[in-house]
């Protein structure tokens, strides 16, 4: 007999929270934000501090999948998880160091944050992603610190960071692939640039990024697809491309800085 949603999300919560050193369990992803189809991943955050914290414990609980140990997938404030199948459903698990955690809402809360790269992110991702899930996932077990706001300071730092970031990916595409015609490299350089201008545009907006799904779409730059699309192995048309995509981002930069402060 399938069990419904609720007694599933009960039952995994439950049993994850009863594992030692687990101080929180959180649901995370597009079910805790109400955009989720019925084939989506069950994305559970667990909060846990001190040593005492085994992947081995969750191993134990018997549920096939594959589990990382600690620092698993790079180590930094994503600092590994597990991909499981849970009564025929997907359910992935992220490790959350909460003195790390804690850390990082200290620092976003001064303007402070790093880039750390991370696999299937283009831009990397920003120190303050564990801020962002205290801010939008729904805590199932225990408790969690929750940052008030989007910090003031952050949307400055980030944004300054970010685009330029952006511009500097472009301008080096412009100086050193554009004239060789590397159509591939100039690609790769508006892709990674895009990411980056949208992590600037969602910060200046205040608004918080959890990963890269997603994140053209809310930062409406998703026409930077045309510019892609229109790409040829020619110097001219490469530095044009890139001279479009410079023009893109950093108007919509503006925007999100002129509506920010309205």
């Amino acid at each position: 007999m399938t069990v419904d949603d609720k007694a599933f999300l009960d039952h995994v919560a439950d049993r994850i929270a009863g594992l030692p050193a687990v101080g929180a369990v959180a649901l995370g992803g597009s079910r805790a934000q109400g955009t989720h189809g019925p084939d989506s991943d069950w994305d559970l955050a667990v909060y846990y501090r001190g040593p005492d914290f085994d992947p081995a414990h969750l191993r134990a609980t018997g549920w096939p999948g594959e589990v990382s140990g600690i620092g698993g997938w790079g180590g930094g404030v994503f600092n590994g998880g597990a991909w499981l199948t849970v009564d025929g459903r997907r359910v992935d698990v992220h490790y959350r160091d909460l003195d790390v955690v804690e850390h990082e809402l200290a620092e976003a809360e001064e303007g402070r944050f790093h880039v750390e790269p991370l696999l299937f992110h283009l831009a990397g991702i920003p120190s303050y992603l564990v801020v962002a899930e205290l801010a939008v996932n729904r805590v199932l077990r225990g408790t969690v610190p929750r940052p008030q706001a989007y910090p003031e300071p952050l949307r400055a730092s980030a944004a300054k960071h970010w685009y330029g970031t952006a511009r500097a990916t472009l301008s080096y595409a412009k100086a050193n692939h554009a004239p060789k015609s590397r159509l591939t490299e100039v690609a790769g350089a508006l892709a990674t640039a895009a990411a980056q201008s949208a992590h600037a545009v969602l910060a200046a907006r205040g608004e918080w990024v959890t990963n890269e799904k997603r994140l053209l779409e809310r930062a409406g730059l998703r026409g930077v697809d045309e510019i892609v699309s229109g790409l040829r192995a020619a110097p001219d048309g490469l530095a044009e491309a890139i001279g479009s995509a410079e023009e893109v981002f950093g108007e919509a930069l503006v925007a999100a800085r002129e509506s920010a402060a309205r």
